[in-house]
């Protein structure tokens, strides 16, 4: 007999996708919100795929197991067998799912605060799409939640598979010679990739460690993090360290100078290794990525995998090797790539290992610092302004699209004035003095992000500050 009615429990939850999963508080992700949206995920599921098993993945956020736990009962209730992969990163259980051919629910809330969580779900061939969200939101379908929710059993089935996926590509012994440090704080992958590297020959170093949950956002790296790398890598020797964000998916790579690379560099730097034709990339990347040539196909994207998956499409009429990446650094691969016989399976979601791994081998050649200074000199920075109200974000982005002149002064740009509005994704503002600011609401958080670029180094860095600023005392 059913307790439930999935509609009614999701429209009282408070629970919302944003750009990257359902997202929200831990206190509104109760089991029957958890079992809502799983119930409503596979019936959507079931009517285009046939399957028997569900891959469930957390994060190491404190909440993440309960969730989990109440996502289990509901797939059992339905008729399916779920498979616990235990604390894995994103991109893995994606890459088992996929394998399988079986849908996957992963629990994670990213780089957002402990305080809060997420869900993201993946059908037997990807990520679902933006209409899919629609129908999880409005299904309607009646489930049931036992009083005790089932203790779940590891399998390592996909951990295993993850790591053979890089394994089998990247020659071994590839990064023989290079002593690299994994910050690990509390990311879902701390516990492969120490392994992973060190099967390639890498002498690895250990750093960080938390047992409590660190919010890490590849994006807006705080300038502890980024003084902390500095000095890891001074006193320890490093030729590069390694971290990523909560579940994994966005990577986070220093130089051997102990300088955080901007993840939409890295993952130009990455294609150019690879041999990407066509990229898909959001409109808050680098210029460089799309005016260099160095991919020869460029198509801007709004934020959010996505929408840089949903492009995939259209490029696969016409290209081979295609792929995709983020500001956040997540690179996500989208067609089979082949090197020196070996082949690397299509991952067309965010995956941190690849664009760090493809950077690293190729440091053995030329430096990482020296790569990224060989690119023209476009530089690139942001961060955000948290606890942000929608409503606050939407009224700031009305009158900046009104009246941007009076509005660029109040957000303290006294020198420059606008050339060219995109508004593909917030307002992306290109103004005379050959700068670029970016403001967008978060998708999935009560948070506006500010990007900025510049020519020269320091400046973006400098108007982020200014504008966020003068945004939290005026606005």
């Amino acid at each position: 007999m059913s307790d439930f009615l999935s509609n009614s429990v999701i429209e009282a939850s408070n629970i919302q996708f944003g750009t990257s999963g359902a997202r929200g508080l831990v206190k509104d992700f109760t089991p029957e919100v958890c079992g809502a949206f799983t119930a409503n995920f596979l019936n959507v599921t079931a009517k285009d795929y046939s399957f028997d098993t569900v891959a469930i993945g957390i994060d190491n956020r404190p909440s993440s197991y309960n969730m989990a736990r109440a996502c289990a009962a509901v797939i059992e209730y339905m008729g399916f067998r779920p498979l616990y992969c235990g604390v894995i990163p994103t991109p893995g259980l994606a890459y088992y799912a996929l394998l399988n051919k079986i849908p996957a629910i992963m629990i994670t809330g990213s780089h957002i605060p402990f305080d809060r969580n997420g869900m993201k779900f993946y059908h037997p061939d990807g990520e679902i799409t933006k209409k899919d969200e629609v129908a999880i939101i409005e299904g309607s379908i009646p489930f049931s939640l036992s009083g005790v929710l089932p203790e779940l059993e590891i399998s390592t089935a996909a951990t295993t598979e993850y790591i053979d996926r890089y394994r089998s590509f990247f020659p071994e012994s590839c990064l023989q010679g290079l002593r690299i440090g994994i910050y690990e704080h509390s990311s879902a992958g701390r516990d492969i990739y120490s392994l992973l590297f060190s099967s390639l020959g890498a002498d690895v170093v250990s750093l960080g460690r938390s047992d409590e949950f660190v919010p890490i956002d590849t994006e807006a790296v705080s300038e502890e993090d980024c003084q902390r790398a500095i000095e890891w890598t001074q006193a320890l020797n490093l030729d590069a360290i390694f971290s990523t964000d909560g579940d994994g998916d966005r990577p986070l790579l220093s130089d051997e100078q102990g300088l955080w690379l901007r993840g939409d560099i890295l993952g130009l730097l990455c294609s150019v290794h690879l041999g990407i034709e066509a990229a898909a990339v959001p409109v808050s990347s680098n210029s460089v990525v799309h005016t260099s040539g160095l991919i020869p196909n460029v198509t801007l994207t709004k934020i959010g995998s996505p929408y840089v998956i949903a492009a995939f499409d259209t490029l696969r009429k016409t290209f081979m090797n295609i792929a995709g990446f983020e500001a956040n650094g997540g690179f996500l691969l989208a067609s089979d790539i082949t090197q020196a016989g070996r082949i690397l399976k299509a991952l067309p979601t965010r995956d941190a290992l690849l664009p760090a791994l493809t950077l690293l081998v190729s440091s053995q050649n030329k430096k990482i610092s020296q790569q990224v200074s060989d690119l023209p000199p476009r530089y690139t920075a942001s961060d955000r302004l948290q606890n942000f109200s929608p409503a606050r974000s939407a009224e700031l982005l009305k009158k900046l699209h009104g009246d941007s002149a009076a509005v660029l002064n109040d957000l303290g740009i006294l020198d420059a004035h606008v050339t060219d509005c995109d508004t593909t994704d917030g307002i992306r503002l290109k103004l005379s003095n050959e700068t670029i600011v970016h403001l967008r609401p978060s998708g999935n958080a009560p948070e506006l992000r500010c990007y900025a670029e510049s020519a020269a180094p320091g400046k973006s860095v400098e108007l982020v500050k200014i504008v966020l600023s003068n945004i939290e005392g005026k606005f």
